[in-house]
């Protein structure tokens, strides 16, 4: 298995902050939030290489960090090619993109790189062992202004996804979808199909949206928090919750 962490965005709403400075290598309690991703991702001990995309722009910030990090797992830092908002892949571009460019054969757990969680990826791992078919990571939440801006989806009675649609303006349920997932090795070759389809390149959460008409996705309700650093609140946020013990 291969973990793929996606690094390779712009984060324009955290200007000045990420003007030159990629938002993954922010710091929360003194550490880059790529740490606190790569830590849990060293705890699967079937994932033997980690590969984080990044874009051109930041490359150099990615092979700086990577050369100072003392983990378990090999990563490779993959450079997309793009250096502007304007000639970005986009998330699901920049998957197809290192699929390809890496020759990936095997299941990857894919994880956007600005999230910051406390929930187990072990865990995660373990359910997607369990179903033996592709996984997204949930969480039930209250907030229908967050819900709006997130997938959501409403699940069957053993956990399948039923109906999954990303940024509801009038969300069917609770249960929202963060940017964790798991795919089996031959949902890979989906990821073309997808794109020649013509259907969006940016946002992860397209993808399962348009797979679960196609075949199965479990959903992993996790226990712990999951916080997207998109913006200066949630960045503020996050930092003074962490440093009050979270």
């Amino acid at each position: 298995m291969k973990g793929i962490i996606l690094a390779a965005g712009y984060a324009t709403r955290l200007y000045p902050l990420t003007k030159d400075f990629p938002k993954a290598l922010l710091t929360i309690g003194g550490r880059a939030i790529m740490d606190y991703i790569c830590d849990e991702l060293d705890t699967i001990d079937e994932i033997d290489e980690i590969l984080v995309v990044s874009n051109h722009k930041f490359i150099d910030h990615f092979l700086s960090w990577v050369q100072k990090r003392s983990g378990v797992k090999k990563i490779k830092i993959v450079d997309d090619g793009s250096t502007s908002e304007e000639n970005r892949l986009g998330a699901i571009g920049d998957i197809v993109y290192v699929l390809d460019s890496e020759n990936v054969q095997e299941d990857v757990l894919i994880i956007a790189g600005d999230n910051f969680f406390t929930y187990s990826l072990k865990g995660f791992y373990d359910y997607y062992k369990k179903v033996r078919s592709d996984c997204i990571a949930v969480c039930e939440i209250d907030s229908i202004e967050d819900l709006r801006r997130m997938g959501v989806v409403q699940l069957d009675q053993e956990g399948r996804v039923a109906d999954f649609v990303e940024k509801p303006e009038n969300p069917a349920s609770n249960i929202a979808v963060y940017a964790s997932y798991i795919y089996c090795r031959d949902t890979l070759p989906l990821f073309h199909t997808y794109l020649q389809e013509g259907n969006k390149p940016d946002a992860p959460g397209y993808f399962p949206a348009w797979l679960y008409k196609r075949k199965s996705i479990y959903a992993y309700s996790f226990e712990g928090e999951c916080y997207d650093i998109g913006t200066h609140e949630s960045l503020a946020e996050v930092r003074r919750r962490y440093e009050a013990g979270l």
